[in-house]
C-alpha cells in the first residue's frame, strides 16, 4: 500500500506518453528530479521567509520551459502577496496559481508549481492527477475481506499475510474460523522460531489429511526453514483434503522463496489507521468479564487509559524521526501483557486494603519492561516515559479539574463514565476518524514535515524507475545518460581542491600541539581521503565512459547516483552523514574545504559544527583544553551551551572568552524567541529554524547548575539517531517557560545538516 500512489502515477504518466504524448518530458523530469545544476542561482531568493532555496532554484528552471511560465519569475518578484496567499492556502493543489489568467495550466504543470512551492501537498497533487486521468480506484485502499479471501483460496495455494508493523491478522482468521465451522482443534497455530520447524511440517502433514487449517506465523523468523516449507508444500499437492487450508505471515524479506510465492495468494496487512480504530482493535478483544475481573474502581478507566496509550505510541510512528527515532513495532502483546499487569497490582492492592495506588510501579514495569523493553533509544525512551507521567497519576480522578488527553473547539479525548464493554465502545466511536498531530503532543507541522518526507521517498523511488536519459531544457535535444553523466563528473571535477599539505600544516602548528590543534589535523586528514576518492572515482568514471577501461559493477552504481542526483555511496563512506542531494552536498564540501582553509591560517572565532567530519570529537577537544587550563580533573569537567544574541559569524568581533562558538545548527520540532531569549511553539509550515550563534562553555561538573531548561539532543542530520546511537553529537542546553515535558512530546531537536 505504501507504493501503490506511486506506481499508480507512473503507470499513469506511461500511458499518457504512449496514447496521447500529452507529457512534456521535460516537464516531468522537473517533477521527479527538481533543479540539478551544481552551480548557484545568479538572483538571490526573494522571499527567503517562506519560500525555500531549493524551490527558488526550480522556479528559475521551470521559467526557461516557456509559457505558462516564462513570467513566473517576473510575477513572484512583483506580487508577493499573490504567490503567498496561493502558498499559504489548505490545498494549493486544487486552487489556481497566480499566473496569468489567459494561459490554461495542465495537470503536469500544477505539479511541477506544487512541487516547487508546497513539497508537502505534491502526494495529494499526485493524487488528484492519478484520479482525474485514471479514476479514483488506483488511489483509494482496499479493504481486506477475509470472507473473499477464503472464497478465493485452495487446498493447493497458501494464504500469505505480508505483515506492516503494528498488524495481527490472526484474530481475523480465527474470526473466520468460528464462523466457516473451523474452530477449535481444527484451526492449529504455531508461531516459528528456533527449532520449530519440524513442529510445523508435522502440523501441515496432519491438517492435509484432516481437512484442518495451519496457521504459521512470523516466518520470517525462520528463513533457514522455509526452503524445506516449499517442499513440504509441494508434496502435499497430492489430493488433500478439500477443506485443507494453510496460512502463512510473515514480515518482507528477500529470503522467502520464490516457489511458495508464486503459487500463494498474498495479502498485505496494514494496522489499523488512527485512534479511533486503534482502540476499537484494542477493545475487540476485551469483554465484560475481563473487567469485571478486577474489583478495584480504577480498574476500567485505566484499561481505557492504556488503550489509548496504546493508540498513540504505535500512531505517532506515523510522523517518521520527528515521532520516534527508530520506529519499533509496538504490538498487541504489549498491551495484553500491561493490562494482566494492571489487573494484578489493583487486585493486590485490594486484598491488602491499600488505597493507594502505586503508580511508580505500574509506569515503571509499563514504560520500562512491558513497552520500554522495545525501546533502545534513550531519548525515545524519555518521550515514552513523558506519556506515562501525563496519563498515569491520581489527577485521572480529580473531580474538580477533569482529566482530559486532549481537547479543542472540535473533539474531547477523555476518559468516559464506567460501564460495560459496549459503553467504553460507543465512546470510542464518538472519537473522529482523523487525528491531528496535537492529540499526541506535537506541532501541527509534524504533518506537514510527514508529508514533506513522503512526497521525497516517492519522488527518489520514481527517479529509479525512469528511462536512463534525460532532455537539456533550453534545448529539448535528448542527453544520453552517459553524456549527462560525463559532464557532471568534469563539473564536479573542476571544483575540487588541492590535498592539504600535512606535514607543512603540522610544521606551523609548532611542537606543542593542543587537543583543538590534534582535531585539526585529524579532520584535514580525513578530508584529504576524501579528496582523493573523489578525484579517482571521477577519473576512473570518465575513463569508463569513453571505453580506456571496464565499467565495473561499482563504477556502474557511482554513474547511476550521480544521474539521478544521489550522493554516491563510495563518497559517503568517507564523508559525514547527510541527507543532501548531489547539487547541495557540492556546495556543502566546498564550505568544508573553506572553513579547514581558514583554520590552518588561525583558530575562527565562530566554527561551523556542520563542516566536521567528528563533531564530537571537537567538543570533546574544547573540554580537554579547558581542564588542562584551569587544572580541572578530565572525567569532572563538562560543558553546556548558551545561546547568544549574534544571528552572524560576520557580528562576532573576537574569540569567545570561555569554550567557543558554533554556528549552522537549527531547530525541529520547536523555534527560539529572540525576545525572551527562550524555546518557543513553530509557526505554521516553518519545519527548521536556524539558531542563532550558540556558546559551548566548559565547567567543572559540580558547579553546573541549570534550572528551566531543556536537554535538548542534537543530531547530525534529521534521521537522528540509529539502534546503535551512530547520529547524536551531544545535548544542548535550551532555556524554556514550558515544562520539558511539552518539548518532549514536541519531539524538538537541534540538527547540524539539514536535508536541503
Amino acid at each position: 500500500e505504501k507504493h501503490k500512489l506511486m506506481f499508480s502515477f507512473q503507470t499513469c504518466v506511461s500511458i499518457m506518453q504512449d496514447e496521447s504524448h500529452s507529457v512534456d518530458n521535460v516537464l516531468f523530469d522537473i517533477v521527479l528530479r527538481g533543479n540539478r545544476s551544481l552551480d548557484q542561482i545568479s538572483t538571490s531568493n526573494p522571499h527567503p521567509n517562506w519560500l525555500s532555496d531549493q524551490g527558488w532554484k526550480d522556479i528559475n528552471k521551470l521559467s526557461l520551459l516557456g509559457k505558462p511560465f516564462d513570467n513566473a519569475l517576473e510575477i513572484l518578484i512583483k506580487e508577493e502577496s499573490k504567490w503567498k496567499e496561493w502558498y499559504d492556502s489548505d490545498n494549493p493543489e486544487e486552487v489556481r496559481p497566480p499566473l496569468d489568467l489567459d494561459q490554461e495550466i495542465d495537470g503536469m504543470q500544477l505539479l511541477a508549481l506544487v512541487r516547487c512551492f508546497r513539497t508537502d501537498r505534491l502526494h495529494n497533487a499526485i493524487a488528484n492527477f492519478v484520479i482525474k486521468n485514471l479514476g479514483p480506484k488506483f488511489v483509494e485502499p482496499p479493504v481486506v475481506n477475509y470472507q473473499d479471501l477464503y472464497d478465493l483460496s485452495t487446498p493447493y495455494a497458501p494464504i500469505i499475510f505480508i505483515l506492516s508493523p503494528g498488524a495481527d491478522p490472526a484474530n481475523d482468521v480465527r474470526k473466520l474460523a468460528e464462523k466457516m465451522g473451523f474452530g477449535g482443534t481444527r484451526l492449529k497455530e504455531h508461531p516459528l522460531g528456533q527449532n520449530q520447524g519440524p513442529i510445523a511440517a508435522s502440523l501441515l502433514e496432519n491438517g492435509a489429511t484432516r481437512g484442518q487449517w495451519i496457521m504459521l506465523q512470523n516466518c520470517h523468523l525462520l528463513t533457514s526453514w522455509l526452503r524445506t516449507l516449499e517442499k513440504i508444500l509441494e508434496k502435499l499437492q497430492d489430493k488433500p483434503h478439500k477443506d485443507f487450508r494453510v496460512w502463512l505471515t510473515t514480515e518482507p524479506t528477500p529470503k522467502f522463496p520464490i516457489g511458495i510465492l508464486q503459487r500463494s495468494l498474498k495479502v498485505v496487512t496494514e494496522p489499523p489507521n488512527g485512534v479511533k480504530l486503534n482502540m476499537t482493535s484494542s477493545y475487540s478483544k476485551i469483554n465484560d468479564q475481563l473487567l469485571d475481573s478486577c474489583l478495584h474502581k480504577a480498574f476500567k478507566p485505566l484499561v481505557f487509559v492504556l488503550a489509548f496509550f496504546h493508540a498513540v505510541v504505535q500512531e505517532r510512528r506515523k510522523y517518521g524521526f520527528i515521532g520516534w527515532n527508530i520506529p519499533y513495532d509496538f504490538n498487541e502483546s504489549d498491551f495484553s501483557s500491561s493490562l494482566s499487569l494492571l489487573s494484578t497490582y489493583l487486585s493486590k492492592a485490594i486484598k491488602s486494603r491499600e488505597n493507594i495506588i502505586p503508580w511508580g510501579s505500574l509506569r515503571y514495569l509499563i514504560g520500562e519492561v512491558m513497552y520500554g523493553g522495545r525501546v533502545t533509544d534513550s531519548f525515545d525512551r524519555r518521550t515514552l516515559k513523558t506519556y506515562l507521567d501525563e496519563y498515569m497519576g491520581d489527577f485521572l480522578f480529580d473531580t474538580f479539574q477533569p482529566f482530559h488527553f486532549y481537547k479543542d473547539d472540535k473533539v474531547d479525548y477523555s476518559i468516559p463514565p464506567d460501564g460495560g464493554v459496549a459503553n467504553y465502545i460507543k465512546a470510542i466511536e464518538s472519537l473522529p476518524h482523523i487525528n491531528s498531530p496535537e492529540v499526541f503532543g506535537l506541532h501541527s507541522n509534524a504533518e506537514v514535515s510527514y508529508y514533506t518526507n513522503s512526497s521525497a521517498d516517492m519522488l527518489r523511488n520514481l527517479v529509479q524507475m525512469q528511462a536512463q536519459s534525460t532532455e537539456d531544457p533550453s534545448s529539448g535535444v535528448g542527453i544520453s545518460k552517459d553524456s549527462f553523466v560525463a559532464s557532471i563528473a568534469r563539473d564536479i571535477q573542476s571544483k575540487l581542491p588541492d590535498l592539504f599539505n600535512l606535514i607543512s600544516i603540522n610544521k606551523n602548528l609548532g611542537s606543542s600541539l593542543s587537543p583543538l590543534h590534534i582535531v585539526l589535523m585529524q579532520e584535514l586528514e580525513r578530508f584529504n581521503e576524501l579528496i582523493e576518492c573523489m578525484d579517482q572515482s571521477l577519473r576512473q568514471l570518465q575513463q569508463a565512459l569513453s571505453g580506456e577501461i571496464g565499467l565495473s559493477t561499482e563504477l556502474e552504481e557511482f554513474s547511476t547516483s550521480l544521474f539521478v542526483g544521489n550522493v554516491p555511496t563510495l563518497w559517503l563512506k568517507r564523508s559525514p552523514a547527510t541527507q543532501m542531494t548531489l547539487p547541495n552536498w557540492i556546495n556543502h564540501f566546498i564550505k568544508r574545504n573553506e572553513q579547514y582553509q581558514a583554520w590552518t591560517r588561525e583558530e575562527p572565532k565562530v566554527f561551523w559544527l556542520s563542516g566536521l567530519h567528528v563533531p564530537e570529537s571537537f567538543l570533546k577537544a574544547l573540554v580537554q583544553t579547558a581542564a588542562r587550563k584551569n587544572g580541572w580533573a578530565l572525567d569532572k569537567t563538562t560543558s553546556f551551551t548558551q545561546v547568544t544574541n549574534f544571528k552572524k559569524p560576520e557580528e562576532v568581533s573576537r574569540h569567545a572568552e570561555v569554550g567557543c562558538y558554533i554556528h549552522g545548527l537549527s531547530m525541529e520540532g520547536a523555534s527560539w524567541d529572540e525576545e525572551k531569549h527562550v524555546l518557543t511553539r513553530q509557526k505554521p509550515k516553518q519545519l527548521l529554524v536556524d539558531m542563532p550563534i550558540i556558546q559551548i562553555v566548559p565547567v567543572e561538573t559540580h558547579h553546573l547548575k541549570l534550572q528551566n531548561t531543556f536537554k535538548t539532543p542534537v543530531y547530525v542530520t534529521q534521521e537522528r539517531s540509529t539502534k546503535t546511537g551512530v547520529g547524536l553529537v551531544f545535548e544542548a542546553d535550551m532555556p524554556t517557560l514550558e515544562h520539558p515535558s511539552h518539548w518532549t512530546l514536541q519531539g524538538t531537536c537541534l540538527i547540524l545538516n539539514k536535508s536541503e
